[in-house]
């Protein structure tokens, strides 16, 4: 199988024509794969908080479960990176994908036994899919050349909007499953997230081949006929550290913000009325919002520049915050559009830092440290959903919002400091 791989890797890497055809086939494999990921990656987001209260019977740990999933995709981050910096994106994409699968079934057998260890720990594991499901949208970017990186990032995104919009709308209707096969109706969605996520692992691994990442080093070491001297990579080196510190603020802050709220909105929304079936309408529209402007985003992202965006994305989520903050708890209209603006700024922010960050890495790097920073955009949503359910507990809803307006704000000073610097050292190279 190897064998097969690099001999169609080095005949790929020498031609064109052939690179353009496996970056088309690499997306639809992409669409198919994102679209199973999505619904798989909903049912966490929907009901984990939900059935981790009726489990616990605590309010000030509804937000654990986001916390656990967060936390083991942190750690699948950092894993399913560096299995795809040796093996590539095929091996390790799957790995990720089938392991949250995995996840999932635990979390169905742990309700079904109401433990709550095993509940905690699949939950971790379900985590694995999460990671897998935003690294993927750099599968797409390895093959895509300077001025299509943020659209290509996004064609992913936009695949996800399919699973990830129908998964909460199908709470209420795979609840019904699980109540006919005698199972706690809140176990439902997670029997669709084991079903979605090792679905997804198999199309890649079936057929993610020749892999993107093993054909660009390919031809990266075609093109290395260019000679270049030590001073000037040097001085690169330094400003690829620079972009790599921009790419990731913008990434883990606009995720923390977006998890920290989102992981309380369902609670807060429960406690003002409103039932599963509206709890998943608002998410699942939030959850669009995240994924399904991914291909104009991405245009404007390349077209209008990296740090144009990364401002509207601030903006949009300290829209969003102070919406949350304000509009009545019971108003699934308001509430609604504030999660809307939640996942439009949250993708602004995703794809402009992605693209921040592969413009500032090599091919031969790119997946460490992709794989790297996507542990610190885990970790910060863990403390996000952590934080948020200890926020509302003991203070309010609102005060959560005014918190997620005032972190997003402060992106726009951050990341105009980090930019400054940049700008510095570019200076001072051309000195």
């Amino acid at each position: 199988m190897f064998k097969f791989q690099t001999e169609d890797i080095q005949k790929i890497a020498s031609s064109e024509s052939l690179q353009k055809a496996l970056y088309r086939r690499t997306l639809l494999v992409i669409l198919l794969s994102q679209t199973l990921g999505g619904a798989g990656l909903a049912a966490g987001i929907t009901v984990g908080a939900l059935l981790a209260q009726q489990m616990l019977g605590v309010e000030s740990l509804t937000g654990l479960p986001t916390a656990l999933f967060t936390l083991g995709s942190a750690l699948s981050a950092y894993v399913v990176g560096r299995i795809t910096n040796s093996f590539g994106r095929r091996i390790g994409l799957s790995f990720g994908f089938i392991a949250g699968g995995l996840g999932a079934l635990g979390v169905v057998v742990a309700a079904n036994l109401n433990s709550i260890l095993l509940l905690f720990i699949s939950l971790f594991i379900y985590g694995a899919g999460t990671s897998t499901n935003l690294q993927a949208r750099y599968a797409g970017v390895d093959l895509a050349k300077a001025n299509q990186r943020a659209k290509a990032a996004s064609i992913a995104m936009v695949a996800t909007t399919l699973g990830a919009v129908a998964g909460p709308n199908l709470v209420t209707p795979m609840g019904h499953v699980a109540e006919g096969l005698g199972m706690p109706t809140l176990s439902g969605p997670f029997l669709l997230a084991m079903v979605a996520y090792t679905l997804a692992g198999l199309v890649f691994f079936l057929f993610l081949k020749p892999d993107p990442l093993m054909v660009a080093r390919a031809i990266e070491e075609n093109n290395k006929t260019k000679a270049e001297t030590s001073t000037i990579d040097h001085s690169k080196q330094q400003v690829q550290r620079t972009g790599v510190m921009i790419g990731a603020s913008v990434l883990i802050l606009s995720h923390i913000v977006m998890v920290a709220i989102m992981t309380m909105t369902p609670v807060h929304m429960q406690h003002h009325g409103s039932g599963l079936s509206a709890v998943g309408l608002v998410i699942g529209l939030h959850i669009a919002a995240m994924y399904l402007p991914s291909l104009i985003t991405g245009s404007l992202v390349d077209k209008i520049g990296r740090m144009k965006m990364v401002i509207a994305s601030a903006v949009t989520l300290t829209a969003a915050g102070l919406l949350a903050a304000l509009v009545p708890g019971e108003s699934v209209v308001w509430l609604t559009i504030s999660l809307v603006l939640l996942g439009l700024g949250w993708n602004f922010g995703l794809i402009s830092g992605t693209a921040i960050v592969v413009d500032s890495t090599t091919v031969q790097n790119r997946a460490k440290i992709q794989g790297s920073i996507d542990v610190g955009v885990a970790i910060g949503g863990s403390a996000g959903s952590i934080l948020s359910s200890f926020i509302v507990a003991f203070s309010s809803y609102t005060i959560l919002g005014f918190i997620g307006a005032y972190l997003s704000f402060m992106l726009i000073p951050v990341i105009l400091w980090v930019n400054t610097k940049k700008r510095n050292a570019i200076k001072t190279i051309n000195m």
